[in-house]
This record gives C-alpha cells, sequence and structure tokens, in this order.
C-alpha cells in the first residue's frame, strides 16, 4: 500500500508548501473555487511532482480541465516527456467510495511508479480522520 497524505485548504488561501515524491492526487471539492485559484492550485500540485490526479465534487471536471491546461503550460506547450505527463481523471456523479476506489486501485502512471497518495479536500472544514478512513476502506473492498 502506499503512504497516504491528506491536506485541508479553505478556497482561496495561500497554498502550504509540499514536497512529495511522484504521487497520485485526489481532490475532493466540498467548496465552490474560482477559476484562478484551481489554476493555482494545479500548478502547485505539479511543482509538487503530482503525476496522476483524480478529481470529485465540485466543479471536478473544471479542476480536471485547470491540471490539463498547467501540465501543458509547464512546458509551454510543447512536447511533455512521459515522465512528466499528467494523467487526469473526473468523477462526477459517482459516490466518492467509487473516486477513491479508482484512485487507490486503477490510478497508475504508464512510465513512473506512484507510492504517494495525496488527499486534497477542498472545504470549510477538516475532516482528514473520516476522509482518511474512507480512502482506505474503499481500496480494501
Amino acid at each position: 500500500m502506499s503512504a497516504i497524505r491528506y491536506v485541508h485548504l479553505t478556497s482561496g488561501e495561500p497554498l502550504p508548501p509540499l514536497s512529495l515524491p511522484p504521487f497520485k492526487a485526489i481532490i475532493v471539492a466540498e467548496d465552490t473555487a474560482d477559476d484562478g485559484w484551481r489554476k493555482d492550485v494545479s500548478e502547485w500540485l505539479i511543482r509538487s511532482n503530482c503525476l496522476y490526479l483524480c478529481t470529485w465534487g465540485d466543479a471536478c471536471e473544471a479542476w480536471h480541465d485547470n491540471m490539463d491546461d498547467a501540465n501543458i503550460g509547464e512546458f509551454e506547450g510543447g512536447t511533455i516527456p512521459d515522465d512528466r505527463f499528467v494523467m487526469t481523471t473526473w468523477h462526477a456523479g459517482e459516490p466518492l467510495s467509487e473516486a477513491f476506489w479508482f484512485a487507490g486501485i486503477c490510478a497508475e502512471h504508464p512510465t513512473v511508479e506512484l507510492r504517494h497518495t495525496l488527499i486534497v479536500h477542498i472545504a470549510p472544514r477538516e475532516r482528514g480522520d473520516a476522509l482518511l478512513e474512507q480512502y482506505r476502506s474503499a481500496i480494501v473492498e
């Protein structure tokens, strides 16, 4: 099993320092965010070595698109090396448990092994223990 971390963000707040080896992330968006802040979060994730992003919740397709745009922007529209290409999926209309299952079981990068997972929870209130437990339960069923 991979190492799992949780970070809680309130929409619009400054982003904390984050240093991880290559990882996959799951955005759990339980609050709205404007396009500019979604862009900032996407660029922050890329700078922090995120190579696979699953999005769930409010505007999950927009989060997905922002991450794709940030990955393209990182290479100024040029060719993205295979080991820096960010895979993205969105999970609209699915229970969170299914998005967690997909992230934990199916989300694999084609060229880089991802042993770390980050749950990025965007919400007014922190629910780290509950979301970590829900993620762990989803990937063992």
